[in-house]
Parts: structure tokens; sequence; C-alpha cells
């Protein structure tokens, strides 16, 4: 499997990542190190997490995911063929994002705690917190990349002026400049990143990881309509996409399917892989079986009409 580099970094992994937001949530430890197993089984290697995961569940407090992560390494024995990527800033309690250099400076000894490990892989903004000067975030990344802690930084959420607010003080500094960048983006949801983020990203040479590649669940087409909702606990959030172009992107995704001998979980992976500057989408699983629908999007080369015909039907 032909394996992608992340922007100018010396991180190279096969075009998939997992996803980890429904570890500690949706499903237990013992499902997720089958997950893990299977995903690392198959030759993959990137894990995507961060310290938030999953504090929104009733019981949690955040790190849960990180936990399992690390539990399932230190058994496994296999940190060194794993790509770790974690994120800081989000609330954890404390009642407001954060990005200072004192609080990076703590949760990161969380997350390497919890993840049983001394340095993370890509380390990411998660969500901007703007009362902080973008170089006192980037400061408090240098510091941790010079200890090693931190091989390299990464960015998720951040509006187009502070990205380049961001990139622009590296420069400026000396400090250690975003390598990666990780907006929401599918079939669906094309609009901001393409017009905004794209250029920048492709200019820059950023490593972009998509988040939400299958829209909440929404583009694999177990939902076709209001009834469908209830069939997992994500279903309130699919609400807003059952309307005429969300079906109009599922009937395409239902033909390039079986002309692919496929499902449509596959070739809504394929298209975001199929996209110039994407490096990989991250997906979660909560099964092996689904798990293996979307290492098959790997597999699957799109010819320029089944593209064209997304394109079309998923059009803004």
């Amino acid at each position: 499997m032909q394996k992608r580099k992340l922007g100018n970094t010396d991180l190279e992994f096969a075009p998939l990542a997992l996803g980890s937001n429904v570890f500690g949530w949706t499903i237990d430890e013992a499902t997720s190190f089958k997950v893990l197993d299977a995903f690392e089984d198959a030759g993959f290697s990137f894990i995507d997490t961060a310290d938030v995961y999953s504090r929104w569940a009733p019981g949690n407090t955040g790190g849960e995911s990180e936990t399992i992560i690390g539990k399932w390494m230190r058994q496994k024995s296999n940190r060194n063929k794993i790509i770790v990527a974690t994120k800081v800033g989000s609330d954890m309690g404390q009642g407001h994002k954060d990005l200072s250099k004192k609080y990076i400076l703590k949760a990161v000894e969380d997350s390497l705690l919890r993840l049983q490990t001394d340095y993370i892989d890509l380390y990411q903004t998660h969500w901007d917190d703007d009362v902080t000067p973008v170089d006192e975030t980037l400061e408090a990344y240098s510091q941790l990349v010079k200890q090693g802690k931190v091989k390299w930084i990464g960015a998720s959420n951040l509006s187009v002026d502070r990205l380049k607010k961001s990139l622009e003080a590296s420069k400026k500094y000396g400090y250690p400049s975003y390598q990666s960048f990780q907006p929401g983006y599918n079939l669906y949801d094309r609009e901001e990143y393409e017009k905004e983020i794209e250029p920048i990203c492709i200019e820059n040479n950023l490593g972009v990881i998509t988040y939400y590649s299958l829209a909440s669940g929404f583009l694999s087409g177990k939902y076709r309509s209001e009834n469908d909702l209830h069939k997992s606990k994500r279903g309130g959030g699919i609400k807003k996409y059952l309307n005429d172009r969300g079906l109009k992107i599922l009937r395409a995704l239902d033909e390039v399917a079986k002309q692919n001998n496929t499902n449509p979980s596959s070739i809504a992976i394929a298209w975001v892989l199929s996209r110039q500057g994407i490096t990989a989408p991250i997906s979660s699983a909560t099964s092996v079986e689904q798990l293996n629908e979307l290492i098959k999007a790997t597999e699957i080369n799109l010819d320029a009409a089944a593209v064209e015909l997304l394109n079309k039907a998923s059009g803004y």
C-alpha cells in the first residue's frame, strides 16, 4: 500500500487515519482493542485522538480515549510502529478553551501520562482560543519540540485569519510551524474548506487530515429518512443532511458503489482521498466490520467519470 507523507514532516503512513472519539463512549475498551488490532494488522498506523475524548459521555471526565490507546500500545509493545496524533485546547473542565503556554505545558504532561509514552508524533491545536496570542501558543510548542516531547505540530478548527497569523508568526520568530490542518470535510460539507482553507494548505504544503469524512455517518447510507435517526447515538446530528441535496448525494454514492461492487462509505472516503492535497481522511469505527469497509476505500481508484458524478451531485 502506497504511503503518503504528512506535509513537510517525516511522518509517512497508509492513507487512513483511525478516529478514536468513540473509544470509551460508544464502544468499550475491549471492543476498542479489537478495532485497534485490526487497524494495525491491515497495515495502518495513524491514530487520531484528543485529550477531551470522550468527556461528553455520562460519567466521563476526558482522557478516556488516550487512556485506552496508551493501554493498547503498552500491551502490544508497538509504540514505535504507531503514529499518535492528539490535541489540546478544548474545555477539560476549566470552563473555556485554552491555548495559553501555561495550560499547554500542563496538558501535554497529562496526555503523555495517559498515552503511556514520552513523545507525541503530532500535537494539534484543537479549538482556537482567540484570547491567547498565536505566538504564545507557538512558543509553548517550541519548548515541547526542543524537549523531545512533541515531534510535529498541527492545527484544527482555526479560522483562516488565525491560521495565516500562526504561519506568519512561526516564520517571524523561528517557532515550529503547523505542518498539518484538520478540517471537517466530506462530500456534503465542502464549501468552507475548498474556498477558504484548501488554498492555504496547498500553498504552505500543509498535510490535510479530514474529520467528519462520512458526515457523522450520513454518507454511509444508513440514514435515508427521519425514521432512521434512532439507529445510533449520533443519529440526532444527521437530521440536517436529510434534504434534497443530501439525498441526491446518497443516490450518486449508491450508483458509484454499485459500479465498484462496494458500499457508499467506501466511495465517500475514496472521494476524499482523490482530492488534491488530502493526506488521509479520519474515520472512526465501532466494529471490525465497519473498519473493513473503511479500509476498502483505500483500495479504490475512482475514475474521472465517478469523481465528476459525485462532484456534480454534491455541488454547492
